[in-house]
């Protein structure tokens, strides 16, 4: 299991590849997107079945091929 950050953008839930083992990762890489984006109105961190691509750490999104 994983955790991905999905951003709300004219009404519908929307996402990308990352996957991040925690739901405190996956929201605060949300939050740091969401503070510089202008057309998202909300965010979240969502369960996934997918496997974990990234890691949040020190204020960034780091990959971990």
């Amino acid at each position: 299991m994983s955790f991905k950050p999905e951003f709300l953008v004219s009404g519908s839930w929307c996402g990308n590849a990352q996957r991040f083992a925690t739901r405190k990762e996956a929201e605060e890489s949300a939050r740091a997107r969401f503070a510089v984006w202008t057309v998202p109105t909300d965010h979240r961190a969502s369960e996934s079945s997918d496997p974990v691509t990234d890691k949040h750490v020190d204020g960034r999104d780091i990959s971990i091929d």
